[in-house]
C-alpha cells in the first residue's frame, strides 16, 4: 500500500496495474488510520497544500516484501500549511523523549528540593554563598536555553494572525497579577518587606513552566508561548514600572536598576539564544533537546537555594522567640503559623487568584475554550526565578526573595494539578456546556 498526496513535498506515483479512490479532503487534516489499515500499514503520512490524496489498494503481507521496513518506520503526523501545529516531520528517537519526559517533572524537582531545603538547608550553600552574582548567571542560562527554541519569524506571524487574543493574555498579565498581590498584601497585612516581594512576584513575566502546564491542560500553546515571549519582553519596562508603583511605599524601589537588570538576564540572553538557533543551526540542533531539562533544573536550584537561605533565618527567628523546651514538631507548626505560613498563603491566594480570573476574563470577553485555559494558565504562573534575582540583587531585605521562592513550589503545584484536571475534561465539552448555560440565561 501507499498513500500520496497531489502537489504535496513528497509525491509517490501510483501504480498503474491498481485502482485508486480519490477522497476529498475532510476540514481538519489529520488521518488516523483505523486499526484493520494500522495492522497492514503502521504509517500514516499526510501532506501539506494538498486537495484531496489517493489511496491505492494494498498487497497482503506475504506479497509485500517490504513489510518489515514498513513496519520500522515511525509514525508521521503532518498538519495543514495553514496550521499552527507541528509540520511533517519523523518522530523523536527514545533519547529526545526521556529528556522531554524528564522536564516535565519540573513541579517533582521543586517539590523535592523544598523538602531539602527545609531539612538540610546546607545542602544548598555552595550556591547561595556564591549569589547574587550565581543567581543572576543561572537566570541568564535559564532565558538562553528558552532564546534557542524560539523561533521570531513563527512569533511574529502568529502574532499577526492573532492580535487579539495575544494583547489580551498580556494586558491580562499585568493587570490582573500586579493588582491581586497589592491586595492581598493589604489584606492579610504581610511586613513591608514579603508586601514587596508578593507585589513584585505579581509584575513579573509568565513563567516558561506555563507552557508544559497548557500542553497537558490540552490549551493552546502557540498562544501561550507567544503570549510567554511577548510580556518577557514587556517586563523591562513594565516589571520595574508597576513595582515602583505598587510597592514603592513598602521599600524603595530603584525602577532604573531594575529595568537594567531585567534587560540583563532575561531579554538579552533570549535574544541571544534566538539569534544562535538562526545563525548556528548545526550547534543548536544538538544543544535543543537538552536545553528544556537544564531550565527546570537551574530554575529548580535557584528558587530553592533561595528558599533555603531564608528558611534558615525565619528558623533562627522563631528559635530565639520561643521556649527551649519545645519539640521539633512544635517550633515546625510555630514556623509554618508565623510569617512563613502567612507568606504560603498569600502566595497560593495571588495564584488562585490568577488562574481563576484570568480564566473568568477570557471567557466573558469570547475566547474559545483552548484559549481560555492558555490565558488562565499564562496569567497564573509567573516567572519566580526573575523575581528571585531582583529582590537578591536589587532589595536590602533578604526577605522580599521569600514570596518568588515559595511561588516555585505553590505555583507549579496548583498549575500542574490544574493541568491534569483539565486534561481529562475535553475543551469541545467545555466550551458547549458555557454556551448552553449562558443561552439559558
Amino acid at each position: 500500500m501507499f498513500v500520496s498526496l497531489r502537489n504535496g513535498p513528497f509525491i509517490a506515483s501510483p501504480q498503474k496495474t491498481s485502482q485508486s479512490i480519490s477522497i476529498i479532503r475532510p476540514k481538519t487534516p489529520i488521518i488516523s488510520l483505523s486499526p484493520k489499515l494500522t495492522n497492514l500499514l503502521p504509517v500514516a503520512v499526510v501532506f501539506r497544500n494538498s486537495d484531496h490524496f489517493l489511496v491505492s489498494p494494498l498487497k497482503p503481507r506475504w506479497e509485500n516484501s517490504s513489510y518489515t521496513a514498513f513496519r520500522k518506520l515511525p509514525v508521521i503526523r503532518a498538519v495543514d500549511g495553514n496550521s499552527e501545529l507541528s509540520p511533517v516531520g519523523p518522530a523523536k528517537p527514545k533519547w529526545e523523549n526521556f529528556l522531554a519526559t524528564a522536564a516535565s517533572l519540573y513541579p517533582v524537582y521543586v517539590i523535592f528540593g523544598w523538602f531539602v531545603a527545609c531539612f538540610k538547608p546546607s545542602a544548598f550553600a555552595w550556591f547561595v554563598n556564591r549569589g547574587p552574582a550565581s543567581y543572576s548567571l543561572s537566570l541568564g542560562l535559564i532565558m538562553l536555553a528558552m532564546g534557542i527554541t524560539l523561533d521570531f519569524e513563527d512569533l511574529i506571524r502568529l502574532f499577526l494572525k492573532r492580535p487579539l487574543s495575544i494583547l489580551f493574555g498580556c494586558v491580562a498579565q499585568y493587570t490582573i497579577m500586579p493588582s491581586f498581590a497589592f491586595i492581598i498584601s493589604k489584606i492579610l497585612g504581610l511586613p513591608p518587606s514579603l508586601s514587596a516581594g508578593l507585589i513584585l512576584l505579581g509584575c513579573c513575566p509568565g513563567g516558561t513552566a506555563s507552557n508544559v502546564v497548557t500542553l497537558i491542560a490540552r490549551g493552546d500553546v502557540p498562544l501561550s508561548i507567544v503570549m510567554t515571549s511577548c510580556t518577557t519582553l514587556g517586563a523591562v519596562l513594565l516589571t520595574p514600572f508597576l513595582t515602583k508603583i505598587l510597592a514603592g511605599t513598602y521599600v524603595a524601589v530603584d525602577a532604573i536598576q531594575l529595568s537594567i537588570s531585567t534587560l540583563q538576564v532575561v531579554v538579552v540572553p533570549t535574544l541571544l539564544g534566538s539569534y544562535a538557533k538562526s545563525a548556528f543551526p548545526a550547534v543548536v540542533k544538538i544543544v535543543m533537546p537538552f536545553a528544556p531539562l537544564f531550565a527546570v533544573l537551574a530554575s529548580s536550584l535557584l528558587a530553592c537555594s533561595v528558599f533555603s537561605e531564608n528558611f534558615v533565618r525565619l528558623k533562627s527567628m522563631v528559635g530565639t522567640s520561643v521556649a527551649s523546651d519545645l519539640s521539633p514538631l512544635q517550633r515546625a507548626l510555630m514556623l509554618f503559623s508565623g510569617e512563613l505560613g502567612a507568606v504560603m498563603l498569600s502566595v497560593a491566594l495571588l495564584h488562585y487568584a490568577g488562574f481563576l480570573v484570568g480564566y473568568i476574563s477570557a471567557a466573558i470577553c469570547g475566547f474559545k475554550e483552548t484559549e481560555r485555559r492558555a490565558i488562565s494558565i499564562e496569567v497564573g504562573m509567573q516567572n519566580s526565578s526573575l523575581g528571585v534575582v531582583l529582590a537578591a540583587a536589587h532589595f536590602p531585605s533578604p526577605m522580599v526573595a521569600v514570596p518568588p521562592a515559595i511561588s516555585a513550589v505553590v505555583m507549579n503545584v496548583m498549575g500542574s494539578s490544574l493541568g491534569v484536571l483539565w486534561r481529562y475534561k475535553d475543551p469541545l465539552d467545555s466550551e458547549k456546556s458555557t454556551k448552553t448555560k449562558s443561552d439559558n440565561l
